[in-house]
């Protein structure tokens, strides 16, 4: 097995910044936005549609999302608004596959 790199100072900030990173989308916020259903909303936040159901409930069964959650829907939303502006190469590196 080969040795792990080491963190340089480099990594270290980008860790520190990933850290503090205040960046996501509530369900509401992305519902509103984009024309999507519960169930893509549950896909895109490895859920179960139930689980989003109560994001959009009132009283006693409102479920709340979690920070995961809200980050999962912040990035999508990012994707489908920069998708095009992201090189080829890059999309190679995140395993996205042309459709």
């Amino acid at each position: 097995m080969p040795n792990p790199r080491p963190l340089e100072m480099r990594e270290l900030r980008l860790i520190s910044m990933y850290s503090n990173f205040e960046f996501g989308m509530t369900p509401q916020q992305f519902y509103s936005k984009w024309a999507v259903s519960y169930e893509q909303i549950a896909l895109i936040c490895s859920r179960s549609d139930s689980t989003v159901r109560g994001w959009f409930r009132n009283g006693r069964n409102q479920r709340y999302p979690t920070r995961n959650d809200l980050l999962h829907l912040g990035l999508m939303d990012f994707l489908l608004e920069h998708y095009e502006e992201i090189p080829e190469h890059i999309q190679g590196l995140l395993r996205f596959a042309a459709s």
